[in-house]
C-alpha cells in the first residue's frame, strides 16, 4: 500500500510549491523546485511512474528527464482523475475538497442523497456548492500572476473544471489531435506575461489505456506521440520557462476473469444501500459498516484492503477530513491490491474497460515529476 504523501510530495503539493517560487506569501515549496517566474504544468493523464519506467524506448524525452533527476510523487486516494485534478488545483487532499472519486454520494439540492458522477455532473448542485475551497489559480491571480488553463474546449464550464481549475483564463482546444494549435496556445499563453502559470492537460493516454490496456501496442504508440509532443513543447517554449510534467495516476490491466460482480454475490450486499467509485476502489454506503466490511474482507482476502471510513481516514488515505464532506466517502471502502476489480452489471460500459486505476498500489499511486528549463 502506498499512502499518499500529502504535504510532502503529492499532486496536491505541485501548485503550492510553484506558487512559492512565484513569490506568493504563506506557502512553502515542499517538493524542491528550481526558481522561475514562468511555469507550464503539463499533466499527462494516466502516466504512472512504473509505466514510464517500463516504456523508455517509447518515451525517450520523458525518460531522459526522469534519468536526469526526475522525482516521484503520489496521487491522492482514490488515484483517479477527478480527485487528483481537484487536489492539484486546490492544493488540498480529498478529505478536505470532497471530490471523492469518479463518483460518490452527495446530498443534493433537496438534501436527498444522490450519486454524483463528477465527469458527467448529473446533479443540480453547482461546483461552488460542492467544492468551495479556493484554487491556486485564484490565489495566484490575486497575487498578480497571470494564469491559464489549456484543455479540451468541451470541458469549459464543466463541474470538474469549475471545481478544480476556476480562476484561470480558459483556453479551449477544439481538436485534440491538432498538435500545432495545442502548442501555439500553450506557448502564447505563457509568452504573454512576465510572471505566469499555465496548466495543460493531455488526455489520450488514459483513454487508450482504458480501452486497450497498458500492455497494448495502441498504448505504446500513444505514449510515443505524447513524448514527441512534450519534446516539441519544450523546444518551442522560451528558455526561461520552467516546464513541469506530471500525472494524475498510473494504471494496470485487469482481466475480466478477475471481476467480482456485486449482483452475482447477493450475500455480500446485505445492508448495502448504494455504492459509487470505480472498480479498483469502491465506496459502499451502509447503515451496518462493520458487518459489511467484515463480509467483503472475508470474500476478497488478500486481493483487497477493506476499511471502514473512519479507519481509512485514520490511516491517511484521504488526508485530514472536513466534516462538510466526510460522508461522501464510503462507510466501507474497498481498495484492490491485486489485479482484481469490484464491478456491477448496472454499469455495463465499465465492464469493457481493460486498464484501470483508483487503488493504493504503487503502479496506480506513484507518478513522475519532471522539470526542465
Amino acid at each position: 500500500m502506498v499512502v499518499p504523501a500529502y504535504g510532502r510530495g503529492s499532486v496536491s503539493d505541485v501548485l503550492p510549491s510553484i506558487c512559492a517560487r512565484l513569490g506568493l506569501h504563506g506557502v512553502d515549496d515542499v517538493i524542491g523546485l528550481p526558481d522561475g517566474d514562468r511555469w507550464v504544468v503539463l499533466l499527462i493523464d494516466g502516466l504512472g511512474e512504473d509505466l514510464l519506467a517500463g516504456a523508455a524506448d517509447e518515451a525517450p524525452f520523458l525518460s531522459g528527464l526522469r534519468a536526469q533527476g526526475g522525482k516521484v510523487i503520489t496521487a491522492g486516494t482514490p488515484s483517479t482523475t477527478v480527485t487528483s485534478i481537484t487536489s492539484l488545483g486546490t492544493g488540498a487532499p480529498p478529505g478536505q475538497h470532497g471530490m471523492a472519486g469518479y463518483s460518490f454520494r452527495i446530498h443534493g439540492s433537496r438534501r436527498r442523497p444522490e450519486i454524483l458522477n463528477a465527469l458527467l455532473w448529473n446533479s443540480t448542485s453547482t461546483a461552488a456548492e460542492l467544492q468551495p475551497l479556493p484554487t491556486w489559480f485564484e490565489r495566484a491571480e490575486a497575487a498578480g500572476v497571470a494564469t491559464s488553463v489549456v484543455t479540451p474546449a468541451r470541458f469549459e464550464g464543466s463541474g470538474l473544471t469549475d471545481s478544480a481549475l476556476r480562476g484561470a483564463r480558459f483556453v479551449g482546444v477544439t481538436n485534440e489531435e491538432d498538435v500545432e494549435t495545442w502548442l501555439s496556445l500553450i506557448v502564447s499563453s505563457i509568452s504573454s506575461t512576465d510572471r505566469g502559470l499555465v496548466y495543460a492537460y493531455e488526455r489520450p493516454l488514459d483513454h487508450v489505456g482504458h480501452g486497450f490496456g497498458v500492455a497494448s501496442v495502441q498504448w505504446r504508440e500513444t505514449l510515443r506521440a505524447i513524448d514527441e509532443r512534450a519534446a516539441r513543447l519544450r523546444a518551442e517554449l522560451p528558455d526561461d520557462v520552467q516546464l513541469l510534467i506530471t500525472a494524475d495516476h498510473g494504471m494496470l490491466d485487469v482481466p475480466g476473469r478477475n471481476f467480482v460482480l456485486i449482483e452475482h454475490e447477493p450475500e455480500l450486499g446485505a445492508g448495502l444501500r448504494s455504492f459509487a467509485g470505480e472498480g479498483r476502489l469502491r465506496h459502499f454506503y451502509s447503515d451496518e459498516p462493520a458487518a459489511l466490511a467484515a463480509r467483503w474482507a472475508d470474500r476478497l482476502g488478500d486481493h483487497a484492503w477493506v476499511r471502514t471510513r473512519d479507519d481509512a481516514f485514520d490511516e491517511g488515505w484521504f488526508g485530514p477530513g472536513d466534516d462538510r464532506v466526510r460522508d461522501r466517502f464510503g462507510d466501507v471502502v474497498v481498495a484492490m491490491r491485486t489485479d482484481w476489480a469490484v464491478m456491477s452489471t448496472t454499469l455495463p460500459r465499465e465492464l469493457d474497460i481493460i486498464g484501470m486505476h483508483g487503488s493504493l498500489t504503487p503502479v496506480e499511486m506513484n507518478v513522475p515529476l519532471l522539470v526542465t528549463r
